[in-house]
């Protein structure tokens, strides 16, 4: 079953998320801001993370650029911004520091799983190149 984790500091909106998700056919583990969300990421190794950016301890920002400096082992997952900070600019900077997509609130939950859906058949075909490779170089 495909991991995802979901990181967001308000209770509700991460339970109606996680719901969605679940209710889909995910197992989807929960973090309350970006700090045990690294501890999860280690811990639990997600398919795929869904991020807010504005929570205490460790913003979604600070999150994201830990994982891509640090942790080369999570290069591949999808990393995917849902916050409230909707402008133009707010959306190109989270793309522009390494999401794989930005997402606003409120949720649009057809979009959010059409979006989980997308950039996990993203991650499938990268894996599957790599196994392709792999029986070319032997």
């Amino acid at each position: 079953m495909t991991t995802i984790l979901c990181i967001e500091d308000e209770p509700e909106l991460r339970e109606d998320i996680a719901e969605e998700l679940a209710s889909a056919g995910y197992d989807v583990k929960q973090a309350r801001d970006g700090h045990e969300g690294l501890q999860m990421i280690i811990n639990y190794k997600p398919s795929l993370v869904l991020c807010d950016i504005t929570m205490p301890r460790k913003n979604g920002y600070q999150l994201l650029k830990e994982i891509r400096e640090n942790y080369s082992i999570f290069a591949e997952m999808p990393f995917i911004f849902v916050s409230a900070l909707a402008d133009r600019e707010r959306i190109l900077a989270g793309l522009s520091d390494g999401a794989d997509a930005y997402l606003t609130k409120p949720i649009d939950y057809e979009l959010l799983l059409a979006t989980v859906k997308a950039s996990l058949r993203q991650i499938d075909r990268i894996k599957d190149n790599q196994k392709q490779q792999y029986v070319l170089d032997d």
